[in-house]
């Protein structure tokens, strides 16, 4: 059964704020009847029998349906926003630049990377809120003071404070400020764990 690409997004949000939203109760994080039968409002695993072609539209319906209303609630938890077609996540917690890369590949997703003045505002949205800096998704380059995504892509956009970069070399990541201006800034530090689906 495939799934659509959005479906995908929003579960990858939800696992990775799952442990900031359930607060150590995954069971009360789902206050729903499970997918498969049954009226328990505790989670249960489904029967793994395959289901009859006829009843995937169901199900996908069902996904879906629960799915945006999972999205509603992140939204009014403040724990998601949404520009060009991504999804960004954070759940409030801190780590260096490294550590923030593999959290966000965990989850599925990758460490925020705005490619214009949205997805910058949209990033900005947890820097405020959390009132603390945060990395991006961009490193210097082999050639020291030119910077570029961690994919490798050439940066499209960029939104650097005054007189910045101006780390001569020894500072490879990127941080955003809280006025959405960037600075070059050694990778070591903790920042705000920001990720894009």
């Amino acid at each position: 059964m495939m799934l659509p690409p959005q479906l995908h997004k929003i579960l990858a949000v939800a696992f990775f704020l799952l442990p900031c939203c359930a607060q150590g109760k995954p069971a009360g994080f789902f206050p729903f009847k499970p997918f498969f039968g049954g009226g328990s409002v505790e989670p249960e695993i489904p029967d793994p029998t395959p289901l009859p072609a006829s009843e995937y539209g169901d199900v996908i319906h069902q996904l879906e349906h629960r799915i945006s209303r999972l999205e509603a609630v992140l939204r009014l938890n403040n724990m998601i926003t949404e520009s060009g077609g991504k999804i960004f996540a954070s759940n409030g917690k801190s780590a260096d630049f490294d550590a923030t890369v593999e959290k966000c590949k965990e989850a599925g997703g990758s460490i925020a990377t705005p490619r214009n003045p949205g997805e910058n505002d949209a990033i900005l949205y947890f820097v405020k809120y959390f009132n603390t800096y945060a990395y991006l998704g961009i490193k210097q380059s082999l050639i020291p003071g030119i910077f570029q995504q961690v994919n490798g892509a050439q940066l499209s956009y960029t939104n650097w404070y005054p007189n910045e970069p101006s780390g001569k070399g020894e500072e490879e990541c990127v941080e955003m400020y809280t006025d959405g201006t960037w600075n070059d800034k050694r990778c070591n530090k903790n920042h705000l764990i920001v990720c894009q689906f």
